[in-house]
């Protein structure tokens, strides 16, 4: 389900709504009368804008900002470049850190444990959300808490003397309390440790004391800001030099803002664990932990997904048109056909209108090796669904032969696709469902259901939704090349212009 284009965290797993949109959903429920909540900041490679947008705009939450890396150069760069933003508007907020990409089973413990850690970066800490383990899970790196509070921090390393810009970063907790420590459940973290083989991980279960690290982390921007430059300058300095050569978009809604390209491919690749968590324990930098038990997962295979949904009396997780007989603990998710399973068990099948994977499900994980076969043949299925989500709506390309490709197209009310043209192709359009408006030439006309027009190889061209419900049409294509490159952009709301 998950392809380069149409990344994970913006499919619907374990519900109606995407795991970004669960994400956001989530946070924007941490709200109290002493806790406020800004609308939330997106950091995402630039190809995923627009998946971003229309799914907060499903949801009505509206975007803060959308920071757009041109390459991935890990959370590290990414949460320094949210952290800048804040700077640059004169604002030092408490940071909700969160992958897009994780469910959630008890939102109410959720939240509980989220506003402990609020509670305690307000102080100065950096808190971590380490998840309680209910299994020997080698999967996942581990958080050692220390199993009592520690001493005071050393004189002159309180929150306000921590190294950074020479500027007082936050004020001091009350007399007798030390940094991060309100509340009953805030543990001091130890140390960090890497995925663990599976004597070793029996070991964590059976000692105690360790957690799984979620990868959630709520801090002061300052805070991280002054940690980053004091374990990795070579990060923070290369981070405000991209930021330093950003730039707005100024022909879209949207505030999309982009870091300088060269500088920001320049800056080293590297986690916010690694860069920052895993040198704070004994630094001046106080690192706590909250734990969280809310039926957390990050969804990295498929066994995941079926463990947090919904099974009838066999063990079955099935999503779509699924029909079975004598088959137990199966997961099966139908995307566009009936599937039916007959006297198995523990199988994954999941169908798409392009692929189809049948796997062992203790052995789900091993998908990554078909992902990279496919990627290294080149192959579309690495990168796009047959159905293709574009700014304006989709194109679901439905049938293809010699000289021909037929498309069912839906725009989204109100949206448009570019003035463009085609060397190669003449296209047909049919309208199905709503209204087109359809710039043809030097002329504009109106279409609506059962109506259709054509548009001749080589003439200047838009299709737009004037209406209020989504337009769909049938598009035929007919020429001696179809490819998706075949397209001259002359006017894009969306900024695909060359």
């Amino acid at each position: 389900l998950s392809r380069a284009g149409f990344p994970k965290q913006f499919l619907c797993l374990t519900g109606k709504e995407s795991l970004f949109q669960q994400a956001a959903q989530r946070l924007m429920g941490l709200a109290t009368a002493d806790v406020a909540v800004a609308a939330p900041v997106i950091v995402s490679n630039e190809d995923h804008r627009f998946l971003a947008l229309e799914q907060l705009r499903e949801i009505r939450i509206e975007l803060g900002a959308a920071l757009l890396e041109p390459v991935g150069r890990n959370t590290a760069p990414a949460l320094t470049l949210a952290a800048l933003a804040e700077a640059e508007a004169g604002r030092d907020p408490i940071l909700v850190v969160t992958p897009a990409d994780q469910t959630v089973v008890d939102g109410n413990a959720f939240s509980a444990a989220m506003q402990q850690a609020i509670r305690a970066a307000a102080d100065g800490a950096i808190v971590i959300l380490g998840i309680s383990p209910d299994r020997p899970e080698t999967g996942y790196g581990y958080i050692k808490v220390e199993p009592t509070h520690p001493s005071p921090l050393p004189r002159g390393e309180r929150e306000e003397n921590l190294p950074g810009d020479g500027a007082p970063l936050l004020p001091s907790p009350p007399a007798g309390e030390r940094p991060g420590e309100r509340g009953n459940h805030i543990h001091a973290v130890e140390r960090f440790v890497e995925k663990p083989d599976t004597v070793t991980a029996q070991g964590y279960l059976a000692a105690g004391g360790y957690y799984w690290n979620a990868g959630m982390f709520v801090l002061r921007a300052s805070v991280w800001l002054a940690a980053l430059a004091h374990f990795r300058p070579d990060i923070a300095a290369a981070t405000r030099t991209a930021w330093q050569q950003r730039s707005l978009d100024t022909n879209t809604t949207a505030n999309f803002v982009r870091p300088g390209k060269e500088a920001f491919v320049a800056i080293p690749a590297e986690s916010i664990d690694y860069a920052v968590m895993e040198r704070c324990p004994g630094s001046a930098f106080p690192i706590r932990m909250v734990p969280l038990a809310a039926g957390w997962s990050d969804l990295g295979a498929w066994d995941a997904v079926w463990q947090v949904l919904e099974k009838d009396a066999a063990g079955n997780a099935h999503c779509g048109d699924v029909l079975t007989t004598d088959s137990r603990n199966t997961l099966v998710h139908a995307a566009s056909r009936l599937v039916t399973l007959v006297g198995v068990d523990n199988l994954v099948v999941i169908e798409t209108a392009d692929a189809v994977l049948v796997a062992d499900r203790a052995r789900s994980q091993e998908v990554k090796a078909i992902v990279a076969r496919l990627q290294a043949a080149g192959r579309e299925e690495h990168t796009v669904h047959r159905k293709v989500h574009r700014p304006w709506g989709w194109y679901d390309s439905i049938d293809a032969g010699e000289r021909f490709k037929v498309k069912r197209i839906q725009v989204n009310p109100k949206a448009s696709l570019s003035l463009q043209k085609h060397h190669h192709r003449a296209e047909h359009w049919i309208v199905v469902k709503g209204t087109a408006q359809i710039t043809n030439g030097d002329k504009t006309l109106l279409i609506t259901e059962n109506q259709s027009t054509y548009i001749p190889l080589g003439e200047t061209h838009r299709l737009a939704n004037p209406g209020t419900i989504p337009l769909e049409i049938i598009e035929v294509q007919s020429g001696s090349y179809l490819g998706e490159d075949d397209i001259v952009r002359f006017d894009d709301r969306y900024g695909r212009t060359e």
